[in-house]
């Protein structure tokens, strides 16, 4: 996988204008150094589609029902076992146990670089299609992510369960949320680890809808990076390191 040399001629530029990191990138980014992380999805074994048909088809028949009972359930866990839900006890077990078996699956490789561009300001710069984050601006002094929609501003920090789509994480999150006679705009940036601490995270959502409900824009980036050195890639552009010289040949001793 090769990755492009501009992003890493960045990181020279930006070392002319060192400053702390942003506390919260500590631990999971470090000032101008080139990382390589993924962009995937979690999914459950395909088993489990028949269980999600029989959840969809249940809901259809009783949908205020279902809003009602799932708007009082975690965001993206399994919703608590109610026999409405179209499965027999040992059917909802049976998806219980397909769910814990889902996985991260890689889709795109990308290269991430933070850096300091302005006074108080940082960005997030990704190589393909992370580059959305590029719009983003985080003013360390205002704690938010300026976007071209507006302000994301810093809600409750997450504390997601083991039984969460991505998993048992945490971080910090900020939001953005206007509704107007056009229509109503949504935007999210996550940022946090793992519980295992071998890998960071970055989740990021747009989300458009127009006055009649329409969907305009639904945009969804999970990225997934490896924490510490052994994350961080080298420049591309450096000399490469010369091998060590090999030692003359002794002559083989003469024999008597």
């Amino acid at each position: 996988m090769k990755f492009h040399a501009p992003l890493f001629a960045l990181a020279s530029i930006a070392c002319l204008h060192a400053a702390e990191v942003p506390k919260v990138f500590e631990g999971l980014l470090e000032q101008n150094a080139p990382v390589r992380g993924q962009i995937g999805v979690v999914l459950p074994p395909p088993e489990i589609d028949k269980y999600v048909a029989k959840v969809e088809k249940a809901a259809r028949s009783d949908p205020k029902w279902f809003k009602e009972f799932s708007g009082q359930s975690t965001p993206g866990a399994p919703l608590p076992y109610d026999e409405r839900l179209g499965l027999t006890k040992e059917e909802y077990d049976e998806y219980l146990k397909l769910w814990s078996q889902r996985a991260f699956k890689p889709i795109e490789d990308v290269m991430l670089l933070l850096r300091n561009s302005a006074e108080n300001t940082w960005t997030l710069s990704s190589t393909g299609t992370g580059s959305t984050l590029t719009t983003l601006r985080y003013i360390a002094k205002e704690d938010v992510f300026r976007s071209p929609n507006g302000d994301l501003k810093r809600i409750k920090d997450i504390e997601a369960e083991p039984s969460s789509i991505l998993g048992k994480w945490s971080g910090h999150e900020w939001k953005f949320e206007e509704e107007t006679g056009l229509g109503k705009v949504k935007e999210n940036f996550a940022v946090g680890r793992f519980a295992d601490n071998k890998f960071g995270l970055i989740v990021y959502r747009a989300q458009e809808l127009s006055s009649e409900g329409t969907r305009l824009l639904d945009k969804s980036l999970v990225i997934r990076f490896p924490l510490g050195k052994g994350g961080q890639a080298k420049d591309p552009t450096a000399a490469p390191a010369k091998a060590p010289a090999k030692e003359p040949a002794k002559p083989a001793p003469k024999k008597k």
